[in-house]
C-alpha cells in the first residue's frame, strides 16, 4: 500500500504543535509495518531545509486563478527520517520562515494543494491512499474528484485526519477562482455557513475521517466551532484514533537533549539530576515540587487563566511549589506571565518561545505537567510526560479524558479537574503538593505512568484498518 501524507507541518522540517509530531512519526511506523508511506509539505525556509541535502524530483507549472506559477518538488536525499519527505517549492508563496501567520495564508495553502494535486496527477502509478491532515489539505479530495484537469485521480481513496477542528480554513466565495476548473454543480460540497470551508469540504469529500482521540470524535458533534451538524451527519465515516508518540525520540534512557539519562529503574535519581540542572539554570528551588506548562499561550490552552492561577497558588501554598512556563502566543498573556518573574523570584520563571531542547529538558526535570486546556483533541504533552515519569495534571476533556486516570480512581496515575478556571487549577496544585510529600504514593504513580504504552506500534494497526475499510 502506498500512502501519501499531505500536511502543513512535519517534524523535524517544520512544527508548530502536535500536528508536526504526528506527521513526523506516523509514516515511519507505517513503513516499518511494510507499507510505503511518505510526506509532502510546503518548503518553508527553516533550519532543517538549510542543514540537509535535497534532490529535485519534479518540476511543474499550474495556476492559482490568474497567476501562473512554476513549482518544484524536492526530496530529502538520505531517507534518514524513515520515510521519504517531499517539499513543494513555490517561489514567493511558500518559501518563508514561518508556517502560519501571513495575511495571504489562504492563498498560500490553496497554492500548495493545487501543486500537490497537479504533481500527483503526473505520477505513473497512482498511490493507494492520500492521507490529508487538517484544513490546510482539506480541499485536496474535492480537487481530485471534481476539478476537470485531475479526473485521473478521482478514484484514489482519501482520508482526512482532524487534529484541531477549531481552525477550518474558511474563506469568501471570491477565492473560488483559485481552485482549478471545477464542476459548479458541486458547489454545495465546498460550502458551509455561506463560505467556502476547507475543513468541511474535506469531511464531505473524503472516504474516511479520523480524529486524534475517541472522545474528541464524540465532542465534535456538540463542540466544533460551527460544524456540529456536519459531524453528526457524517459520523458513520468518522473514527477516533488516539495518537501515539515516537518512542525513539521520546525516551529518557537515550534522549540526546537531556543532561542525564534514566529509565524505569533509575527514574528517581535521574529526574532529580535533571531537575537540579533546570532549577539552577532558571533560578528555581530544587526542593519544591516543579510544575511546568509547555504549549501555546492562547485561550484554547487556557493560558489566559495561568497568571492568576499561578499567583493564587504561590500565595495560598506559601511558596510551596515552583512553576516553569514554556510557550509563546498572545502577547498580553506573555506579558502577564513575565511580570510574575519579578514577584516570585526563586519560585517561578518563564521561557517565552519554544525550543525543542528546553521542552525535553522540562519533561525530564518536572514533577508535574499542567494542561488546563479548554480544547485538547488528543494532546501529546501528557503522553510525553508519562514517558518521562512526570505526573500529568489535566482538565478532563478530549484526549486528556482518554489518556489520564485520576489518582483518586482505581489505577490512577494523574490529576484531573473539570473546569479551566483558577479554582480548579489551584485545588489540583494543592493535591499535587500533597502527593509530592508522600514519597511512596508519588513513586507508585510515576511507575504506573512509565509502564503505559502510547507508542505508535500500539496504535498503527488502527490506521491500517481505516485504509483497508475503504480500499
Amino acid at each position: 500500500m502506498v500512502i501519501v501524507h499531505v500536511s502543513a507541518e512535519c517534524y523535524p522540517m517544520a512544527k508548530a504543535g502536535g500536528l508536526g509530531d504526528v506527521v513526523g512519526a506516523l509514516p515511519k511506523y507505517q513503513n516499518k509495518l511494510g507499507d510505503k508511506a511518505m510526506v509532502v509539505m510546503p518548503m518553508y525556509q527553516t533550519p532543517f531545509l538549510k542543514e540537509n541535502n535535497w534532490d529535485v524530483q519534479y518540476k511543474g507549472n499550474t495556476n492559482l486563478g490568474n497567476w501562473f506559477f512554476d513549482y518544484t518538488i524536492i526530496k530529502e536525499s538520505t531517507g534518514k527520517l524513515g520515510y521519504d519527505l517531499y517539499l513543494v517549492d513555490i517561489n514567493g508563496l511558500l518559501d518563508r520562515p514561518k508556517i502560519y501567520g501571513y495575511t495571504d495564508d489562504i492563498d498560500r495553502f490553496i497554492g500548495f494543494q493545487v501543486a500537490v494535486v497537479n504533481w500527483l496527477s503526473h505520477w505513473g502509478e497512482l498511490p493507494s491512499i492520500i492521507h490529508c491532515h487538517d484544513h490546510q489539505a482539506g480541499l485536496i479530495s474535492f480537487m481530485m474528484k471534481y476539478c476537470y484537469d485531475y479526473q485521473r485521480l478521482k478514484n484514489v481513496k482519501t482520508v482526512l485526519s482532524i487534529h484541531n477542528a477549531q481552525y477550518q480554513g474558511a474563506m469568501g466565495w471570491d477565492k473560488s477562482i483559485l481552485i482549478p476548473r471545477w464542476d459548479m454543480n458541486k458547489k454545495g460540497l465546498l460550502e458551509w455557513n455561506n463560505c467556502i470551508n476547507s475543513l468541511a469540504a474535506g469531511v464531505k469529500c473524503v472516504d474516511k475521517v479520523t480524529t486524534v482521540s475517541p472522545s474528541y470524535m464524540q465532542q465534535l458533534t456538540v463542540q466544533s466551532n460551527g460544524l456540529e451538524l456536519l459531524f453528526k451527519n457524517e459520523q458513520n465515516k468518522c473514527v477516533g484514533i488516539l495518537n501515539g508518540i515516537d518512542n525513539e525520540i521520546w525516551n529518557p534512557a537515550t534522549d540526546k537533549m537531556i543532561p542525564f539519562h534514566y529509565d524505569f529503574n533509575t527514574v528517581n535519581e535521574g529526574k532529580q539530576k535533571n531537575k537540579n540542572v533546570l532549577c539552577a539554570k532558571y533560578n528555581l528551588d530544587t526542593n519544591k515540587p516543579l510544575v511546568v506548562f509547555i504549549g501555546r499561550l492562547v485561550a484554547e490552552k487556557a493560558a489566559d487563566v495561568l497568571p492568576g492561577a499561578i499567583q493564587h497558588a504561590l500565595d495560598k501554598t506559601n511558596l510551596g511549589v515552583n512553576f516553569f512556563i514554556i510557550g509563546a502566543g498572545d502577547t498580553s498573556i506573555e506579558s502577564a506571565l513575565n511580570y510574575l518573574v519579578q514577584l516570585y523570584p526563586g519560585h517561578y520563571n518563564t521561557f517565552i518561545g519554544y525550543d525543542e531542547k528546553i521542552g525535553h529538558e522540562a519533561y525530564a526535570a518536572a514533577d508535574f505537567l499542567l494542561m488546563p486546556s479548554r480544547v485538547e483533541p488528543c494532546g501529546l504533552n501528557q503522553l510525553y510526560s508519562l514517558r518521562y515519569g512526570t505526573i500529568p495534571m489535566v482538565r478532563d476533556t478530549g484526549g486528556l479524558h482518554d489518556t489520564v486516570v485520576d489518582m483518586g480512581d482505581a489505577g490512577g496515575f494523574g490529576i484531573k479537574f473539570l473546569h479551566a478556571n483558577e479554582t480548579d487549577i489551584v485545588y489540583s496544585i494543592e493535591r499535587a503538593i500533597e502527593v509530592y510529600k508522600n514519597k511512596k504514593q508519588m513513586k507508585a504513580m510515576i511507575q504506573k505512568a512509565m509502564k503505559i504504552d502510547h507508542s505508535w506500534e500500539s496504535v498503527i494497526m488502527a490506521y491500517k484498518k481505516v485504509y483497508q475499510s475503504i480500499g
